[in-house]
């Protein structure tokens, strides 16, 4: 299991580098953070950039790069996003690898949008059903314990049992 401490000092890193720096590409960035000793993947560094909701903003015609929201856009956002979740959330249920969120009728697609935008470091991505169902693959070393607790953290209204 990855350190959350790791994870952490390397998403607030990230957050600085981009908001010091223009910095056009990932590429880019990896040199960024190399240079301060974070050492990742590509995949892991588009896993934090979605998690931190960084985009890219363009620069007319020298091209686009990469920009953080505001807090209180972020906050804005991420409160949206769990509406929705409420909103389509019934319950869910796990096995040692998948982790089934079942929705009320015609929730899915919203649910597991949600569920992306909010960046839950266990999960690997999620797949809407057609209609009330929503499943979750799960990171190698992480339960779907471990999955529902980071599930209360981030939506603590929200009835999980």
């Amino acid at each position: 299991m990855k350190d959350s401490k790791e994870r952490s000092e390397r998403l607030k890193a990230i957050l600085r580098l981009i908001r010091a720096h223009r910095i056009e590409s990932q590429e880019s960035l990896l040199k960024f953070l190399e240079a301060e000793g974070f050492i990742l993947t590509q995949a892991t560094l588009s896993r934090d950039l979605k998690a931190l909701k960084v985009g890219k903003i363009s620069a007319g015609e020298s091209g686009y790069y990469y920009s953080v929201p505001s807090d209180e856009e972020r906050r804005e956002t991420d409160a949206s996003f769990i509406q929705d979740l409420q909103r389509g959330f019934v319950s869910a249920d796990w096995n040692s690898s998948l982790v089934v969120v079942h929705t009320f009728s015609g929730h899915s697609a919203t649910v597991a949008l949600a569920l992306d935008s909010l960046g839950f470091e266990c999960s690997l991505g999620t797949l809407a059903g057609q209609d009330n169902a929503v499943f979750i693959a799960l990171r190698q070393g992480y339960t779907g314990d471990q999955f529902l607790e980071e599930l209360r953290r981030k939506v603590p209204s929200l009835r999980v049992e």
